[in-house]
């Protein structure tokens, strides 16, 4: 199979009739059409099933067209580095984050840096979990964490403390209430040993949260909406929310910036981290 053939799938893919992959490839509608069935003749096998609406791909054709996907973004990346005299960053590198620090850290970082980097590629995944490092399915892990798994390599970039807040107006219309009789929002069971929910049952016994959520990003949402006080990393008390405390004894973590060990030599990895690291200008580097 030539990588004609693959641009052939790829364009019928995307397309999905004959007129829409010919007007990609920039030929006529009979070249597509004999070109998929000499492609399926020689496969033994149909590529695609005609439709009412047009060519639906099946497993094959979706795994050829991946691969000419890989092929096109390994030309494209190799005609960069003539351009720019072999000076290029290329490749896939996966990336894994809670969603508070990827909405309120991670993608202003990306905003700036990867427009540097037309070559690179990232695969963002949302996950509390260390251990997808572990199991290949990521090859970075930016972590709020003062205890990093030994089996990680990388470096802390800085104190992530936590403050007890509330939305300016949310606060005004309480006028004198003593904080423990306003509306509070926690953290639900996903993390119930947290700091901030041991620093409240210490300090405010009898506060029982009117909402609990499964994110901190998703407890500032609420407080920004004026339903009550939470408590959050300082990076998220940001539009009108209110730092009610100095950093909370006991709460402040740290951000790491971690990989594996047969990762760190791969350059893709190694200037996606510096470059992470560089661009994190709310922390205090450690």
């Amino acid at each position: 199979m030539s990588h004609d053939d693959l641009m052939l799938v790829l364009a019928l893919v995307r397309g999905g009739t004959l007129a829409r992959a010919a007007v990609l490839l920039q030929v006529d509608v009979t070249t597509v059409f004999r070109g998929i069935r000499r492609l399926e003749q020689g496969l033994g096998s149909s590529l695609f099933e005609k439709g009412r609406s047009g060519y639906l791909p099946g497993q094959m054709a979706l795994r050829l067209a991946e691969q000419a996907e890989r092929a096109e973004q390994a030309l494209a990346a190799a005609q960069l580095a003539v351009l720019q005299e072999g000076d290029v960053v290329s490749g896939t590198v996966r990336l894994t984050c809670t969603d508070t620090v990827l909405h309120g850290l991670l993608q202003a970082a990306l905003a700036r840096f990867m427009p540097k980097y037309p070559a690179l590629r990232l695969e963002l995944i949302a996950s509390n979990d260390f251990a997808n490092l572990s199991r290949h399915e990521a090859d970075v892990a930016l972590r709020l964490t003062r205890t990093p798994p030994e089996h990680l390599v990388g470096r802390c970039l800085g104190e992530v403390p936590y403050q007890l807040c509330g939305h300016a107006d949310y606060l005004r219309a309480q006028g004198d209430r003593p904080w423990s009789e306003m509306d509070w929002i926690a953290p639900d069971d996903f993390l119930p040993d947290h700091a901030s929910v041991r620093w409240r049952r210490q300090h405010y016994p009898g506060v029982e949260p009117r909402f609990h959520c499964n994110s901190l990003l998703s407890a500032a949402s609420l407080a920004r909406a004026g339903l009550g006080l939470t408590v959050l990393p300082d990076f998220l008390i940001v539009q009108d929310l209110q730092a009610l405390t100095p950093p909370l004894p006991g709460c402040t973590t740290q951000l790491w910036l971690l990989t594996r060990p047969d990762c760190r030599a791969l350059r893709s990895v190694s200037v996606l981290m510096e470059a992470l690291a560089g661009h994190m200008e709310l922390l205090v580097p450690s």
